[in-house]
Formats: C-alpha cells, structure tokens, sequence
C-alpha cells in the first residue's frame, strides 16, 4: 500500500463520528463536538447506529449460513468495530473471504492494522472510491471469485450520494456484475421523523461530506429486480431480531434489506 494521506483533524469525517456514536476510540474533537450538536437533535441516534451494525451482524449471519455464501465484498466499510463484517462471515463459514473497500485514510490505517495480524485470514482491503465500481470490483477480483456467488453489503454509504438515480446506478453496477445467487444488504438513514431529518440537516451543517436521508419507498428501489427476503425492506431493528430480544425493537430511521439475484 501506499503512503497513508494526511488525516484531516479540523473537519468531522463520518466514519469518525459514526465510530464515536458506537461507543469506539477513534475519532478527535471536531467529531465529536459534531456527533453531540446531532444528538441534541435526535438522541437516539446511538440506537439507529447500533440498529445499523447489529443488521449486519444478522444479515452477514444469514448470507453465510443459510444462503451458503462464502465471499463477501464490504462497500463503504467504515473503522472497524465489534463483529466486522470477516468476523461474523467465518464464525459462520470458516474460510470465507471478504474485500474491505473505502478511501478514508483513517479506515486506511486501521485496515493496515487489521490485516497484519497474525490471527486475520482470507481478508483483503481496496482503498478505493466505492463510485467507480469498475476500478473497485477489478481490485476485488483479484481475490474472490466473481463468477461465484457474492454477498455485496453496502451500509451507511448511499446516503452520501445526493442523487437518487445516481445512488441506484451505482449499487446497480455493483449487482450487475456479479452472478446469479449473490446478495445485496443495504442499510440507510430514513426521512421517518422529524428528530432525523432535523439531525441530517445539522449534520449537513457541520461535517465534511453530506448526507441525504431517503424514503423507505427510495431505499426499497435499491433492490429493483432483486427477491426480496423476508421480511422486506424495514427498520434496521426489525429485520429479523433475535429471539434472544425481548419484546418487540423499537423502530429505527434506518432502512435496509437483503435481496438476493435472481
């Protein structure tokens, strides 16, 4: 790899404040003077942010358990946290694969960490901008087979992307590329209350990159031609709780779904 890029300490990054929001050490000031100016607005954004992770727990749990996927490609990864995306794919199915792709030249740090380990296996990392699918997947075939199945987990990325049919076309390029019997779980910030829309916009207000909630109806138009599986496109918290969870979850403005190619 190469040298990493500066780190910028003077403007919020999300990454960093979405760290900082799950309870995690890596984030400065300028993050979280942000992520508390967005919580004074919508304090239960801890909750969607935990909701968010805890889908792809259950969603990665599902892909490599009962949809037999052994390889997974990790689109705007984020810093890593508790239960990675690799961590849950070979609790399940020693063995699986996963390709890390983000450009945040802190991720970049950490993923350099992550992957010399002497206990970290069959992971690779692609620093690269999750817009140009055809750079990003020619990296990523490299080393998983893409003409085999693939689960594509895009989480907490989409929303950086202002244009809608801009957002689906690029998630669609992802999906088109690869075979029959890959997945696509996606999760995003929703327009579902009035506290999340006012955090968006403070959000908006203060940090680097902005972020742009959608509709249910929006984030369900991610999985346009796909199958759906059950229960659908719904609040992070609902999408297949354990039954470990007492109770029905508390709903969440986060979307998301798993679908897989026909």
């Amino acid at each position: 790899m190469a040298d990493l890029p500066q780190i910028d300490t003077t403007v919020a990054h999300s990454a960093r404040v979405w760290n900082y929001w799950l309870g995690g050490k890596d984030h400065y000031p300028v993050d979280r003077e942000v992520g508390d100016f967005v919580l004074q607005a919508y304090p239960a954004m801890v909750a969607a942010a935990r909701a968010d992770r805890e889908f792809l727990v259950r969603a990665v749990t599902y892909l490599a358990g009962e949809a037999g996927i052994d390889q997974f490609l990790d689109v705007g990864t984020g810093l890593p946290t508790h239960n990675n995306t690799h961590e849950v794919a070979q609790a399940v199915a020693p063995g699986a694969r996963v390709v890390y792709v983000d450009n945040d030249p802190m991720v970049l740090a950490h993923a350099r960490a992550l992957l010399t380990g002497p206990d970290v296996h069959d992971v690779r990392y692609v620093d690269a901008d999750l817009h140009s699918p055809e750079g990003v997947l020619a990296a990523a075939g490299e080393y998983l087979d893409l003409d085999r199945p693939v689960g594509l987990t895009v989480l907490g990325t989409m929303g950086h992307t202002a244009d809608h049919a801009q957002a689906c076309a690029t998630v669609r390029a992802y999906v088109d590329a690869l075979p029959s019997g890959s997945h696509l779980a996606l999760c995003d910030g929703s327009n579902t209350s009035e506290p999340m829309v006012e955090a968006a916009r403070r959000w908006n207000e203060t940090a680097a990159l902005p972020y742009h909630l959608r509709s249910p109806e929006e984030i369900e138009a991610f999985f346009t031609g796909l199958d759906l599986v059950e229960p659908g496109v719904v609040s992070a918290s609902l999408w297949r709780p354990t039954a470990a969870e007492v109770g029905t979850p508390a709903h969440v403005d986060q979307y998301c779904g798993v679908a897989r190619k026909p």
